[in-house]
Protein backbone atom coordinates (compact mmCIF):
# COMPACT_ATOMS: atom_id res chain seq x y z
CA UNK A 1 0.00 0.00 0.00
CA UNK A 2 1.32 3.38 -1.02
CA UNK A 3 2.09 4.95 2.53
CA UNK A 4 0.30 8.57 1.29
CA UNK A 5 -3.05 5.95 1.20
CA UNK A 6 -3.23 5.39 5.34
CA UNK A 7 -4.02 7.58 7.82
CA UNK A 8 -1.42 7.96 11.12
CA UNK A 9 -2.95 9.60 14.32
CA UNK A 10 -2.17 13.21 15.08
CA UNK A 11 -0.15 12.31 17.89
CA UNK A 12 1.21 14.82 21.25
CA UNK A 13 4.61 14.09 23.41
CA UNK A 14 3.70 13.76 27.05
CA UNK A 15 7.15 14.97 28.55
CA UNK A 16 8.92 13.05 31.07
CA UNK A 17 8.40 12.88 34.93
CA UNK A 18 6.60 12.35 37.67
CA UNK A 19 2.91 12.58 39.01
CA UNK A 20 0.82 11.81 41.65
CA UNK A 21 -1.31 8.75 40.26
CA UNK A 22 -4.35 8.21 42.23
CA UNK A 23 -7.08 9.82 44.35
CA UNK A 24 -7.88 9.82 48.01
CA UNK A 25 -11.90 11.11 46.84
CA UNK A 26 -12.81 7.93 44.33
CA UNK A 27 -13.25 4.58 44.73
CA UNK A 28 -11.13 1.85 47.22
CA UNK A 29 -9.15 1.10 43.90
CA UNK A 30 -7.79 4.95 43.11
CA UNK A 31 -6.01 4.62 46.66
CA UNK A 32 -3.25 5.04 47.85
CA UNK A 33 -2.21 8.05 46.12
CA UNK A 34 1.23 7.29 45.30
CA UNK A 35 4.23 9.40 42.97
CA UNK A 36 5.00 7.70 39.57
CA UNK A 37 7.61 8.68 37.21
CA UNK A 38 6.71 8.27 33.17
CA UNK A 39 9.18 8.03 30.84
CA UNK A 40 8.20 10.50 28.09
CA UNK A 41 5.83 8.72 25.34
CA UNK A 42 3.59 10.18 22.28
CA UNK A 43 -0.43 9.72 22.36
CA UNK A 44 -2.96 10.10 19.99
CA UNK A 45 -4.63 13.93 19.86
CA UNK A 46 -8.28 11.64 19.71
CA UNK A 47 -9.72 8.64 20.03
CA UNK A 48 -9.14 6.17 17.05
CA UNK A 49 -11.81 7.11 14.64
CA UNK A 50 -14.35 5.04 12.85
CA UNK A 51 -12.58 6.97 9.54
CA UNK A 52 -9.13 5.35 10.69
CA UNK A 53 -10.79 2.07 11.56
CA UNK A 54 -12.42 1.40 8.25
CA UNK A 55 -9.00 0.95 6.64
CA UNK A 56 -7.66 -1.15 8.78
CA UNK A 57 -10.39 -3.49 7.97
CA UNK A 58 -9.83 -3.16 4.61
CA UNK A 59 -6.30 -3.82 4.59
CA UNK A 60 -6.58 -6.60 6.68
CA UNK A 61 -9.78 -8.33 5.70
CA UNK A 62 -10.41 -7.80 9.58
CA UNK A 63 -13.90 -8.17 11.13
CA UNK A 64 -15.91 -5.23 11.83
CA UNK A 65 -17.41 -3.88 15.54
CA UNK A 66 -20.84 -5.13 16.32
CA UNK A 67 -22.12 -1.37 15.94
CA UNK A 68 -20.50 -0.40 12.89
CA UNK A 69 -23.12 -0.08 10.27
CA UNK A 70 -25.82 1.52 13.32
CA UNK A 71 -26.35 5.17 12.50
CA UNK A 72 -25.50 6.73 15.57
CA UNK A 73 -22.32 5.53 15.45
CA UNK A 74 -21.17 4.95 11.95
CA UNK A 75 -19.99 9.19 11.25
CA UNK A 76 -16.55 8.75 9.78
CA UNK A 77 -15.06 10.87 12.93
CA UNK A 78 -16.56 9.26 15.60
CA UNK A 79 -14.82 7.44 17.57
CA UNK A 80 -14.94 3.35 16.83
CA UNK A 81 -16.98 1.94 19.48
CA UNK A 82 -17.20 -1.98 19.83
CA UNK A 83 -13.46 -2.94 20.09
CA UNK A 84 -12.16 -5.30 22.09
CA UNK A 85 -9.37 -4.98 23.87
CA UNK A 86 -7.73 -7.36 21.40
CA UNK A 87 -9.16 -5.46 18.35
CA UNK A 88 -7.89 -2.52 20.12
CA UNK A 89 -4.46 -4.03 20.31
CA UNK A 90 -4.22 -5.63 16.95
CA UNK A 91 -4.58 -2.44 15.35
CA UNK A 92 -2.08 -1.02 17.30
CA UNK A 93 0.47 -3.19 15.73
CA UNK A 94 -1.03 -3.21 12.40
CA UNK A 95 -0.31 0.75 12.43
CA UNK A 96 3.27 -0.42 13.89
CA UNK A 97 3.77 -2.71 11.09
CA UNK A 98 2.59 0.11 8.69
CA UNK A 99 4.36 2.85 9.76
CA UNK A 100 7.80 1.71 11.25
CA UNK A 101 6.52 3.43 14.76
CA UNK A 102 6.46 1.34 17.86
CA UNK A 103 2.33 1.80 18.16
CA UNK A 104 0.93 0.38 20.88
CA UNK A 105 -2.04 1.19 23.92
CA UNK A 106 -0.80 3.63 26.57
CA UNK A 107 -0.32 2.05 30.25
CA UNK A 108 -2.71 2.98 33.15
CA UNK A 109 0.02 5.56 34.23
CA UNK A 110 0.47 6.97 30.91
CA UNK A 111 -3.56 7.21 30.51
CA UNK A 112 -3.85 8.73 34.01
CA UNK A 113 -1.06 11.41 33.25
CA UNK A 114 -2.07 12.34 29.74
CA UNK A 115 -5.87 13.43 31.56
CA UNK A 116 -3.92 15.00 33.70
CA UNK A 117 -3.25 17.54 31.41
CA UNK A 118 0.05 18.81 33.54
CA UNK A 119 -2.58 19.68 35.90
CA UNK A 120 -1.24 18.28 39.53
CA UNK A 121 -4.10 17.39 42.34
CA UNK A 122 -7.30 18.15 40.72
CA UNK A 123 -9.91 15.64 39.83
CA UNK A 124 -10.42 16.83 36.20
CA UNK A 125 -7.88 18.38 34.09
CA UNK A 126 -9.57 21.45 34.11
CA UNK A 127 -10.32 21.50 38.07
CA UNK A 128 -11.65 20.37 40.74
CA UNK A 129 -16.12 21.23 39.41
CA UNK A 130 -17.91 19.23 36.59
CA UNK A 131 -19.11 21.54 34.14
CA UNK A 132 -22.51 22.54 33.65
CA UNK A 133 -23.21 19.81 30.83
CA UNK A 134 -21.71 16.53 32.60
CA UNK A 135 -25.04 14.48 32.53
CA UNK A 136 -25.47 12.56 30.25
CA UNK A 137 -27.86 8.88 29.14
CA UNK A 138 -28.65 6.23 27.42
CA UNK A 139 -29.89 8.74 24.88
CA UNK A 140 -27.10 10.39 24.32
CA UNK A 141 -24.92 10.53 21.09
CA UNK A 142 -21.11 10.21 20.95
CA UNK A 143 -19.07 13.39 20.68
CA UNK A 144 -17.26 13.96 17.07
CA UNK A 145 -13.59 14.27 17.12
CA UNK A 146 -12.51 17.47 18.62
CA UNK A 147 -15.85 19.06 19.60
CA UNK A 148 -15.44 18.79 23.24
CA UNK A 149 -12.67 20.94 25.25
CA UNK A 150 -9.14 19.97 25.11
CA UNK A 151 -6.67 19.57 28.28
CA UNK A 152 -3.51 21.35 29.11
CA UNK A 153 -1.65 18.73 26.73
CA UNK A 154 -3.99 19.63 24.11
CA UNK A 155 -5.54 16.20 23.78
CA UNK A 156 -9.70 15.84 23.25
CA UNK A 157 -12.15 13.63 25.02
CA UNK A 158 -9.96 12.15 28.15
CA UNK A 159 -13.18 12.44 30.30
CA UNK A 160 -15.66 12.11 28.37
CA UNK A 161 -17.06 10.02 25.40
CA UNK A 162 -15.90 6.63 25.67
CA UNK A 163 -14.01 4.23 27.54
CA UNK A 164 -10.46 3.42 26.47
CA UNK A 165 -8.65 0.35 26.38
CA UNK A 166 -5.18 0.51 28.48
CA UNK A 167 -2.57 -2.31 27.98
CA UNK A 168 -2.50 -3.10 31.54
CA UNK A 169 -4.17 -5.89 33.10
CA UNK A 170 -6.05 -4.55 36.02
CA UNK A 171 -5.74 -5.69 39.55
CA UNK A 172 -8.12 -3.38 42.08
CA UNK A 173 -4.77 -3.63 44.54
CA UNK A 174 -2.11 -3.21 41.95
CA UNK A 175 -1.13 0.80 43.64
CA UNK A 176 0.05 -0.97 46.35
CA UNK A 177 2.65 -2.84 44.51
CA UNK A 178 3.02 -1.19 41.71
CA UNK A 179 7.01 0.11 40.89
CA UNK A 180 7.04 4.10 40.84
CA UNK A 181 8.71 3.97 37.36
CA UNK A 182 7.02 3.14 34.56
CA UNK A 183 4.40 0.85 35.84
CA UNK A 184 2.86 -1.40 33.67
CA UNK A 185 0.18 -3.35 35.29
CA UNK A 186 0.53 -7.18 36.38
CA UNK A 187 1.57 -10.10 34.88
CA UNK A 188 -1.70 -11.77 34.31
CA UNK A 189 -5.12 -11.02 35.06
CA UNK A 190 -8.95 -11.52 33.88
CA UNK A 191 -9.61 -8.27 32.76
CA UNK A 192 -8.42 -5.26 31.47
CA UNK A 193 -7.89 -1.88 32.52
CA UNK A 194 -10.01 1.25 30.66
CA UNK A 195 -10.05 4.59 31.33
CA UNK A 196 -11.70 8.00 30.38
CA UNK A 197 -15.90 8.58 30.49
CA UNK A 198 -18.60 7.58 28.89
CA UNK A 199 -22.01 8.88 26.77
CA UNK A 200 -24.37 6.17 28.74
CA UNK A 201 -23.15 7.09 31.84
CA UNK A 202 -25.68 9.23 33.94
CA UNK A 203 -22.43 11.42 35.09
CA UNK A 204 -20.32 11.63 31.21
CA UNK A 205 -17.34 13.01 32.44
CA UNK A 206 -15.00 11.01 34.48
CA UNK A 207 -12.58 11.85 37.05
CA UNK A 208 -8.53 11.59 36.10
CA UNK A 209 -8.21 8.97 38.61
CA UNK A 210 -11.07 6.90 38.42
CA UNK A 211 -10.04 3.03 37.15
CA UNK A 212 -12.71 0.73 34.85
CA UNK A 213 -12.00 -2.62 33.42
CA UNK A 214 -13.99 -5.11 31.24
CA UNK A 215 -12.88 -8.49 30.36
CA UNK A 216 -10.81 -7.98 27.38
CA UNK A 217 -12.72 -9.97 24.65
CA UNK A 218 -15.89 -7.60 25.40
CA UNK A 219 -17.23 -5.05 22.71
CA UNK A 220 -19.36 -2.38 24.03
CA UNK A 221 -20.48 0.57 22.55
CA UNK A 222 -19.54 2.92 24.80
CA UNK A 223 -15.95 1.37 24.26
CA UNK A 224 -12.95 2.47 22.12
CA UNK A 225 -9.40 3.19 22.25
CA UNK A 226 -6.20 5.97 21.44
CA UNK A 227 -3.05 4.78 20.45
CA UNK A 228 0.46 5.69 22.26
CA UNK A 229 3.60 5.60 21.04
CA UNK A 230 7.48 4.58 22.68
CA UNK A 231 9.79 7.48 21.85
CA UNK A 232 12.63 6.98 24.60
Amino acid sequence: MNKQSYIEPEYIQIPEGSFLMGSKNGSSNEAPIHTVWVDSFAIGKYPVTNREYALFIKMKAYPPPPFWNKPKFSTPDHPVVGTSWYDANTYCNWLKELTGKPYLLPTEAEREKAARGGVEGCEYSWGNKLPGNHLGGRNDYLTIKGTEGKNGYNLYNMSEGIHEWCADWYDPNYYDISPNRNPNGPKRGVRRVARGGSWRHLIRFTRCAARSSLAPEKQFSDFGFRCAMNIY
